[in-house]
């Protein structure tokens, strides 16, 4: 067996992992363990990625407000998102409790008429809503450039990236840890399960009790579009406020989604017919516009805690052993703020980019202390 000690062992390599694993590096040896061939593997690589400031609870929306320095470049002088918008259609007789939590703490927010959305995508159907939301600094994340510039970030600090290593057993180790991975053995002060998915079953490996994740499978399918109206390039993401599809211009094609949210067992997830198909006609009910067939069609994992919030923290009951897991649908935008929180916590230092107060606020709420 070959033995490697390190500060800091990684479990996952999307964006989750790779992101803290880069700012950790700066300050101590870090090692990311990978089961597939590549990082981004999972809901990392099969994500639609937006920047949207009103996604997701209170905390979530937090999480985007600290994420968007990083991504906008502001900190890093390097951006990753080009301009897109979001259009939010509200049906009729939508629930009230619905529009409110939307609203609730929204910013940049303007109701538009249905007239006036038409104007914006020019084939909905005006008499299938009453109205709609526009949130025009919506923005496409370029996935791929920030997952490559933390993965960068952490080679350059000497960090590690072990990719087709599936952690076997977690074990304690004195004080710490040690990590077996087939013929491999890391010792480390430090675990983060970054693991998405299988987080919970990692934390059993290492005898910490699960906090109740549930992987959720999202759909999309890909449509070639002959475009009549000239302008579907600038297109913003269109859906329902209801969550019953999105739509979304990506590469001259168009991508649908049923926004489904099916609970299934962690597994590489694939698209169902039946659930494509469901979304493919409450499309074509609301918009003037027929895609015929799909030309690519794919599922990914977005994994929720019970409150919906990520799990960001040490674990009160096991020490050296945080959590990084549960983003759900929201782990790419909020990927800078999670990994910032966690490895200011990991290092026992202050947040640069945000007063204590809040953000001592903030990590309580993300702890995994409020399942215990």
């Amino acid at each position: 067996m070959t033995a490697t000690t390190t500060d800091f062992v990684v479990i996952g390599g999307g964006i989750a992992g790779i992101s803290v694993a880069a700012l950790l590096s700066e300050h101590a040896s870090v090692t990311v363990l990978e089961a597939e061939s590549h990082t981004g593997y999972h809901s990392t690589g099969r994500s639609a990625a937006q920047y949207i400031r009103n996604y997701g609870n209170a905390t979530l929306r937090q999480l985007n407000d600290l994420a968007y320095p990083t991504l906008s470049g502001e900190l890093t002088g390097e951006s990753v998102l080009s301009a897109r918008g979001q259009l939010l259609l509200v049906l009729h007789n939508e629930c009230d409790a619905t529009i409110n939590s939307y609203l609730a703490g929204a910013s940049g927010v303007e109701k538009i008429s249905a007239t006036q959305a038409c104007d914006i995508v020019p084939v909905i159907k005006p008499a299938t809503f009453d109205f709609a939301f526009y949130e025009s600094d919506a923005a496409d994340i370029d996935v791929d450039q920030l997952l490559q510039g933390y993965t960068r970030e952490l080679k350059q600090n000497n960090g590690s990236l072990v990719t087709h290593s599936r952690v076997d057993t977690l074990a304690r180790d004195g004080d710490g840890w040690r990590v077996y991975c087939g013929d491999n053995i890391y010792s480390c002060a430090n675990v983060i399960n970054a693991a998405g998915a299988w987080a919970d079953a990692v934390a059993g490996m290492a005898g910490v009790s699960p906090v109740g994740l549930t992987p959720m499978r999202r759909s999309a399918q890909i449509f070639d579009i002959e475009d009549q109206s000239g302008t579907f390039d600038r297109w913003p993401l269109f859906g329902t406020l209801a969550e019953t599809w999105y739509a979304l211009p990506t590469a001259g094609r168009l991508m649908l989604s049923p926004a489904d949210e099916d609970p299934v067992e962690p597994r590489d997830a694939w698209p169902e017919d039946e659930i494509l198909a469901g979304a493919l006609d409450r499309f074509e009910q609301m918009v003037d516009l027929n895609p015929g067939r799909p030309v690519h069609s794919w599922a990914g994992l977005r994994t929720f805690a019970p409150d919906r919030s990520p799990v960001v923290g040490l674990d009160p009951t096991a020490n050296g052993f945080y959590w990084l897991a549960g983003q759900g649908g929201y782990g790419i935008q909020t990927a800078p703020a999670t990994a910032m929180l966690l490895a200011t916590q990991c290092l026992d230092q202050q947040l640069q980019h945000n007063d204590a107060e809040s953000s001592d606020r903030l990590s309580a709420a993300l702890s995994p202390a409020r399942f215990r």
